[in-house]
């Protein structure tokens, strides 16, 4: 893909973050660009609500049919026992850097639970890109690989971080428009 001279991203990016489409649709529409970009066999979008404390993978793109699709059904408080489970989400939660895992078996406990992204997810390496704001998370961003490490190149990070705070206005308006019990 080639990036547009105003920034580091690919047209197709570009055009999809300005068309004139709901909110919904550019997120869903994003994620195989961003899997083929990156050569990933997975990329989901955690949304999540910072004041209702809520959230749930509500979209997610399969670029290998064979690794499994988490979106979930239902939004759940996100702040109670996930982050002393993830050192990743709990990372996410204080607006920290984005994480780029390039083996989930061999990172430092302190960065990744094993066992949790084992059972949970299933990837092998993952890029965790926080998606905030004013210090509150809106979203997580995760481009996952299956079955071997990945080394995350310059362009990988170059990529995700010119698109995290691109994704922040689609996310917060998508947001916006959900109701919760």
């Amino acid at each position: 893909m080639q990036a547009t001279s105003s920034n580091s991203l690919p047209d197709a990016f570009e055009h999809l973050l300005k068309a004139d489409i709901a909110p919904g649709i550019i997120l869903e529409q994003l994620l195989p660009l961003v899997a083929e970009a990156l050569q990933t066999d997975r990329c989901f979008l955690y949304l999540r609500n910072p004041v209702k404390e809520k959230g749930r993978i509500e979209f997610c793109y399969c670029r290998n049919p064979l690794v499994p699709n988490v979106k979930e059904p239902e939004w759940k408080n996100d702040t109670k026992d996930l982050p002393k489970e993830d050192p990743l989400f709990a990372a996410a939660l204080q607006a920290k850097p984005s994480v780029y895992v390039e083996d989930v078996e061999t990172s430092h406990p302190t960065v990744v639970n094993r066992n949790f992204e084992a059972k949970t997810f299933g990837h092998r390496a993952l890029i965790h890109a926080h998606i905030t704001e004013n210090g509150e998370l809106w979203g997580i961003l995760q481009p996952a690989i299956f079955g071997s490490p990945r080394k995350w190149t310059l362009e990988d990070h170059q990529l995700i971080e010119s698109l995290l705070p691109r994704m922040l206005s689609p996310v917060r308006a998508y947001m916006q428009a959900v109701q919760f019990k």
